[in-house]
């Protein structure tokens, strides 16, 4: 069974947070900060883990990325 683990990302020097999930925390954070070749994770780095939460669903760590991305839409 899977945990599924939802992340937010913050760069300080953009000022810019940034939502996820997925089940291998370290490889993604890597490809945030390191391997990515283009994207938006590319354009703003570094980034830095400020929050986790851990689902053992796909589903709710979804549902729960989706809504923090909502949040950071409204109020940032």
């Amino acid at each position: 069974m899977n945990t599924f683990v939802v992340y937010i990302l913050y760069s300080k020097k953009h000022k810019i947070h940034y939502t996820g999930y997925t089940t291998n925390l370290i490889s993604r954070f890597k490809s945030h900060n390191e391997l990515s070749n283009k994207g938006f994770t590319k354009k703003y780095r570094p980034w830095k883990v400020v929050y986790l939460e851990f689902y053992d669903n796909k589903k709710e760590a979804m549902n729960t990325e989706k809504n923090y991305n909502q949040f950071f839409k409204y109020t940032l």
